[in-house]
């Protein structure tokens, strides 16, 4: 097994979700009038399809970054 593949994937996977985790609180920054997490203890159905498109969106961006 060659641990130097096995070492660059764990990378890019700690990279990308770094990523994602970046992307996300800077949407938050931008969108101040909608508090995302008080919306989704609330069950907010639109919000959290929203959450989850987005987190969809910025795989695929970061994920053909990354490649």
């Amino acid at each position: 097994m060659d641990f130097d593949i096995v070492a660059l994937n764990l990378g890019y996977a700690v990279a990308g979700v770094v990523l994602m985790w970046v992307t996300y609180r800077l949407f938050d920054l931008l969108t101040p009038q909608v508090n995302f997490p008080e919306e989704l203890k609330k069950g907010n159905v639109a919000v959290a399809i929203f959450i989850g498109s987005l987190f969809i969106a910025i795989a695929l961006v970061v994920g053909n970054a990354l490649n």
